[in-house]
């Protein structure tokens, strides 16, 4: 059962890293117009929050498959 284990490492993995890095955010930018030598762009502002509950979930149900996946090895 080291497929139960090597899944819970990775839910482990991504649970502390939803923890730490909660939020991303990033901005695009996107041509409006374009004529000739004028050109006119706009700044996008992206927002992504992962809440903390998940986080957490993630992380027990990645602790419950290693300890699990150790047991039945």
């Amino acid at each position: 059962m080291r497929g139960l284990a090597l899944l819970g490492a990775v839910l482990v993995i991504v649970g502390v890293l939803a923890l730490v890095f909660g939020n991303f955010s990033w901005s695009e930018t996107k041509p409006v117009l374009q004529a000739g030598p004028l050109q006119v762009n706009t700044q996008q502002e992206h927002h992504i929050s992962i809440p903390t509950i998940g986080g957490v979930v993630l992380l027990v149900a990645g602790l419950g498959l290693v300890f699990a996946g150790r047991i039945r090895a």
